[in-house]
Order: structure tokens, then sequence, then C-alpha cells
């Protein structure tokens, strides 16, 4: 007799270890990934910027970091397509960040666009 839901024996168990293995490996994969992101922000936010470049700076890094997650998205993609690329996950995680990053991008964007009608509304 199997386990609950004809879940059960030695197979089964093998391939709930198997896929417990495979999460905690790709949960280390995005805590490195995290981690060298936070490292790459904490460096570039270290040197002090000249007070007129500041923001037009900070704004440019932050969309040429949108654009090289989508760009990054896309090559993964292209190349499970072309079966370069076999981990299905990772293509899947690259196109959530870049989906992520943009709508983040898209929701700054409103608030800044909102912020400045704001002020054009108000008197002198």
């Amino acid at each position: 007799m199997s386990g609950v839901g004809g879940i059960g024996g030695a197979g089964s168990v093998q391939q709930i270890m198997a896929l417990r293995q495979q999460i905690v490996e790709r949960s280390s994969v995005l805590q490195e990934i995290h981690q060298a992101k936070g490292a790459e922000h904490a460096g570039a936010a270290a040197p002090s910027e000249p007070a007129g470049g500041g923001f037009a700076d900070t704004l440019r890094t932050a969309l040429d970091g949108v654009n090289a997650a989508q760009t990054k998205s896309s090559e993964l993609a292209a190349g499970y397509e072309r079966g370069e690329v076999t981990d299905i996950a990772k293509v899947m995680l690259a196109r959530q960040e870049a989906g992520i990053a943009f709508e983040a991008t898209l929701q700054v964007r409103n608030k800044l666009l909102s912020a400045y009608q704001d002020i054009m509304r108000m008197g002198v």
C-alpha cells in the first residue's frame, strides 16, 4: 500500500529529496545574486556625487540596471529556445526579475510625473 494520496515509497522520497536539493541550490544562487547586488549598491553609494548631477546619475544608473535585466532576460529566453540553456527556472527567474524591475521603474515614473504636476499646479 502506498502513502497518502498515492504518494509514498522510496522512489517518491528520493524525488522529494532531489526537489528539495534543487530548491536549496537555487535559493543559495539567489542569495549570492542579492549579496552581489548589495555590494554593487554599497560601492556605488560610497563616493559623494556632485550636487548638480546626483539625481540624473542615479536615475540613469537605475534605468541602465533595468535595461540590463531585460537584456539578460531576452538573451536567456533566446538561448532556451535554441536549446543552449536547459534550466527553465533560471530563464523564468530572469523574466520575472526584468518584469518587476520594469514595473518598479514605471511606478517611480508615475510618482515623479504626479509630483511634477502637483508642483506646476501650486500658486506662487
